[in-house]
């Protein structure tokens, strides 16, 4: 892999988190040639693999947050720290994630694409923030997901024909488990139009190192309480989803690699103008940090 004198092992600006299954996808050189993997170690642990992709002259790097084969790290196990922090070692500037939530708001049918616009959190074990013991971290979250990303990759979804929602509440739980009925109307009734268990911290991490990140959600099945299914054992969500729904769902992941040649080619040429990348300049300013993102943490 190429070499970029202090700055890590690599630089390459883009960076793709995917969820299960999701390297198998890029595998079949739609996306260009994996050219070579390393995992890093952090202070904050062990990353994942981390895969270099290269397309012609464009390059970019793969993370799988639920381990290389199927779904082997469940989501609130998942080392996010260790991950963002790798990423951001090897020069990412931009990330796009993602994942399959479950669907809230009725309007939504299994198999289509969402672009979340906001985001609760509702996990309660996570380690969520680098800044452990230090004065650091009051970032405003006016627009959780990159604006800029949202944008160019609404543009490349709209150039390829696929249709999607833009206006959408994540909701983000604790996991593994599912959530019950009752809690997915606390969340109607908090406005949340989507169920899942992995945007949180990695979205709040990636802006606290002023790394862009946005997410595209393909939406899996109707959470809990809000569409009758009877119990199936065995299956995956035991029943929650149809088969043909989980056909829908299948072709919807099929479609990621153009979303993302598109999506990388166009932010490839677009020089980034949003507030991600400044997140911390107030620090900055205050002279309470310098411009060297490593002496910015505290303790693991």
């Amino acid at each position: 892999m190429n070499k970029s004198p202090g700055k890590g092992p690599i630089s390459i600006s883009l960076g793709v988190i995917g969820g299960s299954g999701a390297y198998d996808l890029l595998t079949n050189g739609v996306l260009g040639e994996n050219v070579g993997t390393i995992t890093l170690e952090t202070p904050f642990g062990k990353s994942a693999p981390i895969h270099h992709f290269r397309a012609g002259n464009l390059e970019y790097l793969f993370l799988s947050r639920h381990g290389e084969k199927d779904y082997s790290i469940t989501a609130p196990f998942v080392n996010y720290r260790a991950n963002i922090y790798a990423l951001k070692e090897c020069g990412v500037e931009r990330i796009i994630s993602w994942s399959g939530p479950g669907i809230i708001n009725m309007s939504f049918k299994p198999g289509e694409y969402v672009l979340p616009s906001d985001i609760i959190d509702e996990t309660k074990n996570r380690k969520t923030t680098f800044f452990k013991n230090r004065g650091l971290g009051f970032i405003r979250q006016d627009r959780p997901f990159c604006p800029q990303i949202q944008q160019v990759v609404h543009d490349s979804m709209h150039s390829l024909g696929f249709s999607h929602h833009e206006q959408a509440v994540y909701v983000c739980t604790e996991g593994p488990r599912l959530e019950t009925p009752a809690e997915i109307k606390k969340f109607r009734l908090h406005g949340g139009d989507l169920v899942g268990m992995t945007l949180v911290p990695e979205l709040f991490l990636a802006r606290e190192l002023e790394i862009c990140y946005a997410s595209i959600c393909y939406l899996t099945n109707f959470a809990e309480g809000t569409a009758a299914r009877e119990f199936k054992t065995g299956e995956l969500f035991e029943g929650m989803q149809t088969n043909q729904e989980k056909i829908q769902v299948e072709e919807s992941v099929s479609r990621f690699p153009s979303i993302l040649a598109g999506t990388f080619l166009s932010l490839s040429r677009t020089e980034r103008t949003c507030h991600c990348k400044n997140a911390m300049d107030r620090y900055k300013k205050k002279g309470v940090i310098n411009d060297d993102w490593h002496t910015w943490l505290g303790p693991a």
